[in-house]
């Protein structure tokens, strides 16, 4: 049996997440080879795991799209924190923390927006 078709809002997420991984991996172009191996790879791995977790919640069963959204949820606020630092060590310049920090704030508040969905809603 085939996954019902993505909702608009499940394609706004998935959109996100992207516009956030794909914003991180041009930031790493333009920093320091040990940055680049230590604080950020683990942002970037973890932007990845986040963005599967997504994908993940937007083709499961609905019962189990609220243990996998919780998951992203905490993934998505130790990203916050590790971009936060990585820009007070100044590793990455502010006008690439303000894009990243905005994308990751949209991308939780539609995660948020989600859970409560279906905490609201839970005979769908």
């Amino acid at each position: 049996m085939l996954p019902p078709p993505l909702r608009s809002n499940d394609i706004s997420i998935v959109h996100s997440i992207k516009q956030v991984y794909a914003t991180l991996y041009q930031i790493g172009h333009k920093i320091p080879k040990r940055d680049k191996l230590g604080i950020h790879q683990v942002i970037e791995h973890l932007t990845l795991e986040t963005m599967s977790g997504i994908l993940r919640a937007s083709l499961t069963q609905k019962y189990q799209k609220r243990e996998i959204l919780e998951h992203v949820r905490v993934s998505l606020e130790i990203l916050k924190h590790l971009v936060r630092i990585e820009y007070e060590q100044k590793v990455i310049p502010e006008k690439s923390y303000i894009e990243v920090a905005a994308l990751l704030v949209e991308t939780s508040k539609m995660t948020n927006g989600w859970i409560k969905y279906l905490t609201q809603n839970p005979a769908l």
